[in-house]
This record gives structure tokens, sequence and C-alpha cells, in this order.
């Protein structure tokens, strides 16, 4: 026998589920449905308030009457005979004719004894005006008391499927007279009060449900955006903002925080395929340049195991492997540089004399192109801290390229100076210059502007990434200012004192004009 599903057993388990009603999942509906409860509990107690307030003034109004009676009975009916006579007059046609009872035409009077037996009945001894007096004398709990109390008492009585309002008055010879004014009148104010009031609630309830829907899908459209913008961005496209503020200022406040999230969100991925790209031409780029040496010294180291090569090509070999080798093992030196500098920039700082460096790099520039003006201006002695044979490196890399970009009688100046709390090192030559897109290049790995040059000159493309990783590592910053056909300055800026690092830039624009 199989096992009942669902849970159920038996014929029970065939039953369907209870429904129970679920609150709105959306904040658009749980918004609207706490407008209307609020509503509609403030609407109950202003009815309620108001049924009260109306019942009170109706029965007061009662009160107020059967206040006057009381005394316009004290001051007519004084004894039994002057109350039956009283209550027989209005009972036979309605009217009082000259009494001063023509108030009293629409209560209900009833005479009783001491004891509180009717003792009259307003000579009608049967009909429904005599019934009604006999069900209001029978409703009427203990009259004696109430006539007794003295400030004029009122209590509201059942009598045959009516409700009246009653008082009890002390007559002189023992006697009481009951007054009772029915409140039918007033209970059918109060429920067509009732019904207006349902009737406008109801219209109340259904404008504001419709208003609150109308306000809340327009409140919360900004997040409605929001959310196609988040899905805008998972479908790939990082460039897409919230552009619809709102009206409150939590919305404006959401919509700025989530636009500056999106933002670095962007900015983070961007970087990080540009790192992947830089990462991956660093990768081919390195394995180009070590596999031409190891080629070039692979290839000769064949020629001499085969015996293919006579005397006079073995030397020529040799130094060709020699010199494959230097470069591989400058270029292997230059990547651990950078590859240093990545893992740990800093540095140990020491007092240095940047301009005895310049002197020191002109001076070697002197001797390896002894037909080039090389010219040094400075302000005297500028001190730097910093790590000394970092900063000669600096100065070697960036005569270097001198060297290798410009021509041998191309003239090259270089200057030291202090400006605030920086010093100023530039080196500028007068050669051929470089378009502003490779001036912006001019720091990635391995770039150059002209690589078949260099790569004849033995530039390796890293000397100026060095140079940016090393001042980077001073707290300083190095730019570029350069033209086409107007040679190339290089200014790099050092702290005197320590301060955070700067930026490294290769913008074009002006430099301040130098000493």
């Amino acid at each position: 026998m199989s096992a009942p599903r669902d849970g159920g057993s038996g014929a029970g388990g065939d039953r369907p589920a209870a429904w129970h009603p679920r609150a709105p999942q959306s904040l658009r509906g749980r918004l609207t449905l706490a407008n209307i409860v609020l509503f509609s509990v403030g609407l109950l107690l202003a009815v309620v308030a108001s049924l009260v307030s109306m019942y009170a003034v109706l029965v007061g109004d009662i009160d107020d009457t059967l206040a006057h009676q009381r005394a316009l009975v004290q001051r007519s009916l004084t004894t039994d005979a002057a109350a039956i006579q009283a209550c027989a007059d209005t009972a036979a046609d309605g009217r009082a004719g000259g009494s001063p009872l023509l108030a009293l035409t629409q209560h209900r009077l009833v005479v009783l004894s001491p004891s509180g037996t009717p003792v009259a009945r307003c000579a009608h001894a049967a009909g429904r005006p005599a019934e009604e007096r006999r069900e209001i004398a029978a409703a009427t709990h203990d009259p004696a008391s109430l006539a007794a109390s003295g400030d004029g008492r009122t209590v509201d009585v059942g009598a045959d499927g009516a409700a009246y309002r009653i008082g009890v008055i002390q007559l002189s010879d023992g006697g009481l007279l009951v007054s009772a004014i029915p409140l039918d009148g007033v209970r059918h104010a109060v429920f067509r009060f009732i019904g207006f009031e349902a009737l406008s609630a109801a219209v109340l309830l259904t404008l504001l449900t419709a208003g609150s829907l109308f306000s809340a899908r327009r409140q919360l459209r900004p997040l409605q955006d929001m959310v196609q913008t988040a899905s805008a961005i998972a479908e790939g496209d990082l460039t897409r903002r919230v552009s619809r503020a709102g009206s409150s200022s939590e919305v404006v406040e959401l919509r700025n925080a989530l636009n500056a999230m999106l933002h670095q969100v962007e900015s983070a991925f961007v970087l990080r395929e540009q790192g992947t790209e830089q990462l991956q031409q660093f990768v081919a780029d390195a394995s180009h340049e070590l596999r031409t040496p190891i080629a070039t010294i692979r290839g000769y180291a064949q020629l001499f195991a085969r015996g293919m090569l006579s005397e006079e090509e073995q030397e020529r070999a040799r130094d060709r492997i020699a010199a494959e080798a230097d470069r591989m093992a400058h270029l292997v030196e230059e990547l651990m540089t950078l590859a240093r500098f990545d893992h740990a920039p800093r540095t140990d700082m020491e007092p240095v004399d940047l301009t005895q460096l310049v002197r020191d790099g002109a001076a070697d520039l002197r001797a390896q192109e002894p037909d080039r003006p090389v010219t040094v201006q400075s302000e005297g002695h500028v001190h730097v801290l910093g790590d000394q044979t970092q900063l000669r490196k600096v100065i070697g890399n960036l005569l270097s390229n001198v060297r290798t970009y410009t021509p041998a009688r191309s003239p090259v100046a270089l200057w030291t100076s202090e400006q605030g709390t920086h010093a100023v090192l530039r080196i500028a030559d007068s050669g051929p210059g470089m378009r502003q897109e490779d001036a912006n290049r001019v720091f990635d790995r391995f770039f150059r502007a002209d690589p078949g040059r260099a790569r004849v000159s033995g530039g390796s493309g890293l000397g100026m990434s060095i140079v940016r990783a090393v001042v980077e590592a001073h707290a300083g910053s190095v730019r570029l200012v350069t033209a086409p056909g107007e040679g190339l300055t290089v200014e790099v800026r050092l702290p005197l004192r320590a301060v955070p690092r700067g930026p490294v830039t290769g913008e074009d624009g002006g430099l301040p004009d130098s000493p």
C-alpha cells in the first residue's frame, strides 16, 4: 500500500490547503496597504468620536427639555388630580388647549402612586397610548429614588421595542409623574449619520488607494530605474548610470552613492582589463626580448659545435655571444629592478647632492660622446632625501635616451634648482621630439617610439619605466614636455623633505622658466 502524497492520509490527504491571505510583496503595495490601514483607523476613530458627540448633543437637548418640563410641572401640577387631568387632556386630542402644558404635548406622561403603580391612564383604558404608558410605567425601576434625587437625573428605558428618555417628578401630594420622550428621532439621526459616514469612508478609501498607488509608483520610480541600471550593468554595460533623481533627499543620496559606486566598479574593471592587457603585453615583450639573444647564442654555439667557422669568424662569433649575453643580463637586471619596485617601492633615504649627480652624469655623457654640447646649470648644491644609487640610475637612463634617440651632435642641457619644498631636475635635448600619443605611453614597459632604431642601439624599452618607479619610490613626480621637431624636456620633482608620493604624468604643457 503506497503512502499518501503531499502529507495527507486517506480522504483527508486530498483536501485542498487552507487559503491564508498574504501581505503584498512589493514595497509599493506595502506602502499603499500601510496608508490604507492608518487612514482607516484614523477615520474609524473620527467617526466614533463624531457619533459619541452627536449622540451626546441630541440626548443633551432631550435632557434640557425634560429639565424645562420639570420646572413647568413644579409650577403648574402640584397634585395627582392635576397631573391626571393634564394627562387626559394631552392624550385626548394631542392638544393642551389653553393649558400651560402645551410644551408637553409630545411627551408621554404617566401618573404613579407613591408606591410606584400607575393610578391613571389619561382616560384611556384601552388602545395603543394606554398600552404604551403601562409599558413605560413597568420599565421604570425605582421611580421614587429618581424623583428624590432632586438633580433632575434622567435615564434610558426600553418599552415594547422602543427607547425612551425619562425623568420622574415628585408631586406635592406624594404622587409621581413620569415624563418620557421617545429616542426614535435620535437613533434615526444616528443611523443616517452612520450610513453617510460609511459611504463617505468608502469613497475616501477608494481615492486614498488610488492616490497612494500613484504616489508610491511615482516616488519609487527611481528605485525601478536603479534596478534597470543594475540589470544593464550585469549584462555588461558598465557605463550605465542612474539618471532619475527622485524628489526625496534620501533617494537623491542613494542615487549619488550608487553612481559613485558604479563609477568605482567601472574604473576597477577598466584598470583590471588594462592591467591584464599590460601583463600579457609585458610577458610577450619580455619573451621576445629574451628570445633574440638566446637564439643568437644558440646559433653561434651550434656553428662552433659543427666546426663550421673559420678562426676569424670564431672570434666574431665569440664577440657576438658575449654581446648578446650582456644584453640579456642587462635586460634581466632591469626586469628584476622593476620587480623589486613593484613589490617594495620604499628605499633607504639619506641626504644626496642632486647637483653633483647631474654633473657626474654630464661628465659621463661628454666622455661617451665628445662631440655633443652638454650644458649644466644649477643654483648651488641641491640636496634631497633619497637613494644615491637609484637616483644616479634615473639620470643615467634619461641621458641614455638622449644618446639613443638624438643625433650625436645635438645639444643637451641639464638644470637643478629648488622650488618651494621640492628639488627640480630638468634634462632638455634638441632631438626630433615625440608625438603626444607616444609621450603618453613613454613610461609603459617595453614601449619604444622608434622600435627599429632602439633595437639596433641596444635599448630595452624599460629605461623610462625604471625612471618612473624610482621617482615614485622617492615620493616625487616626473613629466614630459615635447612635440614633433621641438625636442624633449623631462622634469623630475623630488621632495626636499618627506611628503606624500606624487603622480607621474606624460602630458604636454609648459614648464617653469629655467634659471
